[in-house]
Order: structure tokens, then C-alpha cells, then sequence
């Protein structure tokens, strides 16, 4: 799809470096720019960091040196995507807030995007868009995985928009705004307790097998609920489900929701 798209991206921790391994994934030629401390990421998680970057040249560049902006400026020179995580302030330090290269897409992963100069990270992108239940911690960084996702969609654009008009262009992607995107099922009560798909229905909810693992069934609509119904004599209500489903393994369970066409899945810890 993006065979022969060259990408540079200097974008450190999750947002960054998982946008980057999606263009790549899509065929584009990535390389990825880190300082010379690395990317934290890479610390925090090793094996996650080098599955991301597996398909992307890493180059380690002091940007702060008139040698390493000219070792930049010579990769940018025939690139067609730049892909930043700093903010603009940053950016102006490093002389990369107005370039001159007419044919390059910039996409700027930043924090607010009414205010790119305001930081933060995805536990407070979520709290202000509503997802925290406190005062457990997220068990899914949402906001940096679909802000990460948003960035590749708005380089998507830019690139289509180049091909019109001949001309890249910049763009930001914020956190924020991905924060409250994903929080926009909860506005609307989808997952408020008595919700169907939130507890409220025996149907769709999590259930513990016979070796005591998890099974999750999501027989929402009426035909796979019939099937299961049908096969138990099963009424619609939790405990009766339950006990049905204490009946066989979670191994068991999956065999018996592919046989049969019914959305049983084991539960991964």
C-alpha cells in the first residue's frame, strides 16, 4: 500500500514508535531518528520496543549539533512523511517548526491539540475525557494506542492530499481528541451498568468454566442467543447462565461456540 513512502520519524515512547511500526507494516520505508539517551521505550519495555521497530531502520542522531540537524536535513531531503512527538517549542529549538521542503507531509503527535504546548500522557488524556474508574489504573493505554492510530490516518490524508495538490502540508494529531473519541460510548451510556453489553444481559457477559478460567460470551443477537438458549434450556438470567457454563472447560467452551456459530472466547490473563 505505501511502497516507496519514505517516512523519518522522530517520535519517542508509545504514540510515536506505534504509528510508525503501522506505516511500515503498510509497506513504507520507516526510519526512525532517536537522541542519543535512546527511546525510553526501549527500556521500559524491550521486547515490545524491538517487535515495533523490527521493520524500521533505527539511526541514533544528536539533534542538538549542527552535524546531526545536517545528517537530518540530508534524510528529509527526499522524504515524504516526518512524524514528530515533540512540541512546537521543541521543534523551534531543533529549526524543524518551518521547514522548507514543500513536498514533505508533517504530522505532529501532540498532547492538545488546541494547545500543543500543554503536556500530559494517556493516564490524564483519559481521566479528562471520562475513561478512569478510581481508583484503578488503565489496563489499555486508549488514548496513546488510538491517538497512534489517528496519526497514521492523518498521514493517510496528507499523502492523498499531496498527490492532489503537489504539495505537502502539516497537520497534528492529538491525544486528547483520541481520548474522547474512545470515551464516546460511555457519553452515551453503552457501557453504564445496566447497559446490555456492560452486565446488564446474562447474553453478553463473563463467565467462569469448569477449571475455573474465564469464557467471555457475546451472543448479542438474538440467533446466536437462541442457539445457545436452545441447547441448554437455558433461561436469560445470570445465574442460570452460569451454571450452565461451569459445565465444561474454557477449551471446551471455544470448541462448543465454534461448532456450533455462537461468539465464546477464552478470557487471556
Amino acid at each position: 500500500m505505501l511502497e516507496g513512502t519514505r517516512v523519518v520519524s522522530l517520535a519517542i515512547n508509545l504514540p510515536g514508535p506505534l504509528a510508525a511500526a503501522r506505516l511500515a507494516s503498510m509497506g513504507a520505508d520507516v526510519t526512525k531518528v532517536e537522541p542519543p539517551s535512546g527511546d525510553p521505550l526501549a527500556s521500559m519495555v524491550p521486547d515490545y520496543y524491538a517487535e515495533l521497530v523490527a521493520a524500521q531502520q533505527v539511526l541514533t542522531i544528536d539533534l542538538k549539533t549542527d552535524d546531526g540537524r545536517a545528517q537530518l536535513a540530508e534524510l528529509l531531503t527526499d522524504a515524504d512523511l516526518l512524524l514528530t512527538a515533540q512540541r512546537p517549542s521543541a521543534l523551534a529549538r531543533l529549526g524543524l517548526d518551518d521547514l522548507d521542503l514543500p513536498q514533505l507531509c508533517q504530522v505532529r503527535i501532540v498532547g492538545h491539540s488546541d494547545d500543543p504546548e500543554v503536556g500530559g500522557h494517556d493516564l490524564t488524556y483519559q481521566a479528562t475525557a471520562g475513561l478512569l474508574r478510581p481508583p484503578a489504573l488503565p489496563s489499555v493505554l486508549v488514548a496513546d494506542v488510538l491517538g497512534a492510530e489517528r496519526a497514521v490516518s492523518t498521514a493517510l490524508g496528507a499523502l492523498v492530499q499531496r498527490s492532489l495538490t503537489g504539495h505537502g502540508g502539516t497537520h497534528m494529531a492529538g491525544l486528547d481528541e483520541a481520548g474522547a473519541f474512545a470515551a464516546g460510548p460511555n457519553r452515551h451510556g453503552m457501557t453504564d451498568p445496566a447497559s446490555p453489553i456492560s452486565g446488564g444481559w446474562a447474553r453478553y457477559n463473563l463467565y467462569r468454566a469448569s477449571d475455573d478460567g474465564w469464557v467471555a460470551l457475546a451472543a448479542l443477537e438474538q440467533h446466536f442467543w437462541k442457539r445457545f438458549a436452545d441447547a441448554f434450556d437455558c433461561a436469560e438470567e445470570y445465574a442460570d447462565v452460569a451454571s450452565v457454563m461451569a459445565t465444561k472447560t474454557v477449551a471446551g467452551w471455544v470448541d462448543w461456540g465454534n461448532e456450533h456459530d455462537v461468539p465464546i472466547a477464552a478470557v487471556k490473563r
